[in-house]
């Protein structure tokens, strides 16, 4: 959603009008996206190890994390945290706190440090990606795939785990996440790029994506 081909301004900004118009703070973890699946698949292409193309990955999205703040301006955290206290610290002064992973951990993408600071946090885990949320099959390659509005966290689990895991992989929420959300019991919305959406879900409102809970 921040860089998937160019700098997605538009969305960015629209983004950035919903979270300064509602009463709350927000942690925003910022993934990698296509340029960190570009550097990933260079460094597979050469043989580097899984371990390398996990650092790439998280690099990028530290970046990506610190661009956002500068997007953000005042509203926004200066430095980018790199573990869950520093997090929740400037949480305490900021109204947005961006990141991007905190840390290598094996077979994990963003997607797991986002669940991880839900559950630190006591928070509710909104994940956007590029398409309006979970569906019975890939909506890019299949017409016929479905919406699924309401899954539990158990057969998310289920879905999740019939992926092989790569790094930069690219689905909807990852498998380290489903898991902790699963364990953690974490209410988990996954929504597509019309901002309208996350709005009605941060007042309370009906909204079009999927939720996993129950």
């Amino acid at each position: 959603m921040i860089v998937p081909d160019a700098v997605n301004l538009r969305y960015l900004l629209a983004f950035k009008k919903v979270l300064e118009t509602i009463d709350g703070r927000f942690v925003v973890v910022c993934g990698g996206g296509s340029v960190a699946r570009k550097y990933i698949d260079a460094l597979r292409g050469a043989g580097n190890s899984l371990y390398l193309q996990s650092l790439a990955g998280i690099a990028v999205t530290r970046l990506n994390a610190r661009f956002m703040t500068y997007l953000f301006g005042k509203e926004a955290n200066e430095g980018i945290p790199v573990d869950m206290r520093h997090v929740a610290s400037l949480l305490r002064r900021n109204n947005v706190v961006f990141c991007g992973a905190l840390r290598y951990a094996s077979r994990e993408t963003s997607d797991g440090t986002a669940a991880k600071l839900a559950h630190y946090l006591g928070a509710d885990f909104i994940n956007i990606t590029d398409v309006k949320g979970l569906y019975t099959k890939n909506p890019k390659s299949f017409r016929d795939a479905q919406l699924i509005s309401e899954i539990s966290w158990s057969d998310f689990l289920l879905r999740a785990n019939k992926i092989k895991y790569h790094a930069g992989q690219h689905f909807v929420l990852d498998q380290s996440a489903a898991r902790l959300i699963k364990k953690h019991k974490i209410k988990t919305f996954i929504i597509g790029p019309d901002v309208k959406n996350l709005e009605n879900i941060l007042k309370g409102k009906m909204f079009a994506g999927t939720r996993i809970e129950g």
